[in-house]
């Protein structure tokens, strides 16, 4: 029974280890919430990005891209389902947003933001204004653009050698 328990013990240190990059994945919970606690900024950034809508998707082939303030957005899941509204701030540590317009009133009358988790939300609307994000934006529609590019066709008689020269 001892030895069962020192067993047990020692894959529970091992998870208590800091954050790691090379963690694949777990079935556990507690597993996924402690990955996400201990994430580092670069990471949670990452984590902080949402699905973009259907026309910003096609005009910039991405699905999703993070979140930043300024950003307009249309909440998806919950009880603000259907609204929109621009961000106002982002927190990372809990991995929430808060929305101009989304408030709540307490018992006492005075109004309070709602922190909503960035899965419920769809960006509608980019802000535009970091030079950093548009070179990202367009870097992806320039690969794309690259990666399908058609090639002129030979004729299946013709070599590289003996082929027609290209100006």
């Amino acid at each position: 029974m001892r030895i069962i328990w020192l067993l047990v013990w020692r894959d529970y240190t091992k998870m208590k280890k800091e954050y790691s990059n090379k963690w694949k994945g777990s079935k556990q919970p507690r597993k996924q919430r402690k990955y996400r606690a201990n994430a580092p900024l670069h990471t949670r950034h990452k984590m902080a990005s949402t699905n973009l809508s259907k026309e910003l998707r096609t005009k910039y082939s991405k699905r999703n891209f993070p979140i930043k303030k300024g950003d307009t957005i249309k909440i998806m899941r919950g009880e603000f389902r259907g609204k929109t509204g621009k961000v106002s701030e982002i927190n990372m540590k809990k991995l929430k947003v808060l929305v101009e317009g989304i408030n709540r009133i307490k018992k006492d009358g005075t109004n309070v933001a709602v922190p909503i988790d960035v899965s419920n939300l769809q960006i509608t609307e980019l802000n535009l204004e970091d030079n950093k994000r548009k070179k990202s934006l367009e870097r992806k529609n320039e690969i794309k653009d690259i990666k399908f590019k058609k090639l002129p066709k030979q004729d299946k008689g013709e070599t590289k050698e003996n082929a027609p020269e290209q100006k």
